[in-house]
């Protein structure tokens, strides 16, 4: 069993895991040994979540979740595969928690009057060293 929140409990049965080549240097090891873990998670499926959690979770990770609705997981930092099983556990979590905890209202600010007048008068300042960048004229016209 796997919790994600106080009230969503995942049973690591509706887990898939498949293992395969890592990518990248690691000589040998890497060349021989299926140690990068993917974690599969059928969202669409899943009894566990409710309609709203689902709609949430395929919303807020349209890269990672398919067409099919199967949430995906990649692991392949570590050179054992029981290591990027857990790292990939971790993940799923942490995805999964931050996808389905509420995001605080927006408070709405406004821009005290003092900060817009001094905002104003620094723009008049700028306009005034600007323009007296210009061309100069000479007193007999030429």
């Amino acid at each position: 069993m796997i919790q994600i929140t106080g009230t969503l409990i995942i049973d690591e049965d509706q887990l898939t895991f498949t293992a395969s080549r890592s990518a990248g240097p690691g000589g040998q090891n890497v060349n021989k040994v299926n140690t990068r873990i993917t974690l599969w998670f059928n969202v669409a499926g899943s009894q566990t979540l409710s309609p709203e959690q689902k709609e949430r979770i395929l919303t807020r990770l349209p890269t990672r979740v398919s067409k099919d609705g199967v949430l995906r997981v990649v692991s392949q930092g570590s050179r054992s595969q029981l290591a990027n099983r857990e790292t990939a556990i971790e993940r799923f979590i942490t995805l999964l928690q931050d996808v389905l905890t509420d995001l605080p209202p927006r408070k709405k600010t406004r821009i005290s009057q003092k900060a817009r007048e001094r905002r104003i008068e620094e723009k008049k300042q700028q306009g005034a060293k600007k323009k007296q960048r210009g061309r100069v004229t000479r007193p007999d016209g030429e």
